[in-house]
């Protein structure tokens, strides 16, 4: 009896070497990304009173206390904007990056019983984490945006402008560089388990050294060229600038950060793509 002839819907075949990222593979599995995405944020809050109200209650009271510490009692400079207004910007930017790259750095052991059972794009992960963080985002920046009202009608120094057009690459370099940064250390942290508890403390330290407490401004000399040189400060700076009429608007760093950006995420997308062919057997 002749063989019959079978017609397959889905081959799956060994990578060629690491630069085959088959990018083209997330789009065919968009319907396991959203699947993702709406897991990602009903997990965390499906159990608790306040539910996704918990991320306005962070950043509210992440800025209360900023204000009484270092804008009471050490007070420290905020470009003449109101003190709630310029903490709150600072941190609902910095947020969003933090949380990309603090949940995006545990993306292989945290899923090493589903990689180890069925075939997917294993980058569908960490970019399912940076898409679902976009709803806490979104939800503090609605809280900002009120207030940055309220400000307004109050007749205090607010000046939005046109460098607000840029909102939506400052959103893209954010995702970005969390993303790159956290696949790297999520490939690294296959092989030396220590990265993952230096991912907390590393973050925390990084946003001393980001605009986030204290305007550029207020650094002079050699120690603002090294806040410069932080991918993350002039994301910062041109939010607060976009939202605010305060801050450091730059093209060149901007333009810095995103050749940067780029950079980290090839590099990640080449680290992850090695790991996630043998990390089953070290996970």
């Amino acid at each position: 009896m002749e063989a019959k002839q079978e017609n397959w819907t889905e081959v799956i075949k060994p990578k060629k070497g690491i630069f085959d990222l088959r990018l083209y593979e997330l789009w065919q599995y968009r319907d396991l990304l959203l699947l993702l995405v709406r897991r990602d944020f009903v997990s965390v809050y499906k159990q608790t009173i306040l539910g996704p109200l918990w991320y306005l209650m962070q950043a509210l009271f992440t800025t209360i206390t900023f204000t009484i510490i270092f804008g009471k009692v050490a007070k420290l400079p905020t470009d003449g904007v109101p003190q709630p207004l310029f903490y709150m910007a600072g941190i609902v930017c910095w947020g969003y990056f933090s949380q990309c790259l603090t949940k995006t750095s545990n993306t292989f052991t945290s899923n090493a019983g589903i990689f180890g059972k069925v075939y997917f794009p294993r980058l569908i992960v960490p970019f399912s984490v940076v898409i679902s963080n976009l709803v806490g985002f979104g939800i503090q920046l609605l809280m900002f945006l009120g207030f940055l009202v309220y400000y307004y009608f109050q007749g205090m120094p607010v000046n939005i402008n046109t460098a607000l057009l840029l909102f939506p690459i400052l959103i893209i370099l954010m995702a970005g560089m969390g993303l790159g940064f956290g696949i790297i250390i999520s490939s690294l942290t296959t092989k030396y388990r220590d990265l993952q508890y230096l991912v907390g403390f590393g973050v925390q330290l990084l946003m001393y050294a980001t605009p986030v407490i204290l305007p550029l401004t207020f650094f002079g000399g050699k120690l603002r060229t090294l806040m410069l040189l932080n991918p993350v400060t002039s994301i910062v700076e041109t939010f607060k600038y976009a939202f605010l009429g305060s801050g450091t608007f730059s093209w060149f760093y901007l333009g810095y950060s995103a050749v940067f950006t780029l950079i980290v995420l090839f590099i990640g997308a080449l680290l992850f793509n090695r790991v996630e062919k043998s990390f089953m057997d070290t996970v």
